[in-house]
């Protein structure tokens, strides 16, 4: 009877793309404490599924020393949209590379598979980030960026860890806050065009009266 391997070997896959997907989810939102975090998990302690190649001191390094420019930037209204528009090029390949590494750690499921499930949630997660910090931009207090900064950080490093001992349950965690994510985009978005079509509004209307006087004998 071999249902035992077969099942522990399909378990195994799931618990791999699961905890592709977290990462996927969270690296969207700050790769580098994703790196961190998993590189500290296998450097600290005797957690199976995480390569070791995230616990070299040097990539422990090089993701501490971005992640501390990244805890500043991404805190800066202006500054951690231009941050983000970089990071289109880096959130969803960390993602990415995440997955190939957690899926060839596993053995289970392949370096595809991974792949693209970590690069596609941290895509999707990073679309929901950059757009929502762009309309809260148009806010020039920077005390709301500051905030939902911090909540990131938190949830990146809540999301990952739990994953760590319950990939099911972070991966469904993940992708509650990703659709919430999305949501939020949309009526940030919404708000936006409706204020700035107020402002486009009165403007006109600012203009029209200022014609009429000024055409009045």
């Amino acid at each position: 009877m071999r249902y035992p391997a077969a099942a522990g070997t399909y378990a195994g896959g799931v618990e791999s793309l699961a905890l592709a997907f977290s990462s996927g989810w969270a690296s969207g939102i700050n790769s580098y404490l994703v790196v961190l975090v998993l590189g500290l998990a296998d450097r600290l302690g005797s957690v199976e599924g995480i390569p070791d190649v995230l616990g070299r001191w040097d990539v422990l390094a090089v993701a501490g020393l971005l992640y501390a420019f990244e805890f500043v930037a991404d805190k800066v209204p202006y500054v951690d949209s231009a941050w983000d528009v970089i990071s289109t090029a880096i959130r969803p390949v960390v993602g990415g590379a995440v997955g190939v590494l957690v899926a060839g750690e596993s053995g289970a499921i392949s370096d595809l598979a991974g792949g693209t499930v970590g690069s596609a949630s941290a895509l999707a997660a990073h679309a929901a980030k950059t757009g929502t910090r762009m309309a809260l931009n148009t806010v020039p207090e920077p005390f709301t960026n500051i905030g939902i900064s911090l909540g990131e950080d938190v949830a990146v490093l809540a999301v990952v860890w739990f994953a760590l001992e319950h990939p099911y349950a972070a991966a469904s965690v993940a992708a509650v806050l990703l659709v919430a994510g999305l949501v939020v985009l949309w009526l940030a978005w919404r708000t936006v065009r409706r204020g700035w079509g107020r402002f486009r509004a009165w403007r006109e209307r600012r203009g029209q009266r200022a014609g009429r006087a000024g055409g009045s004998p």
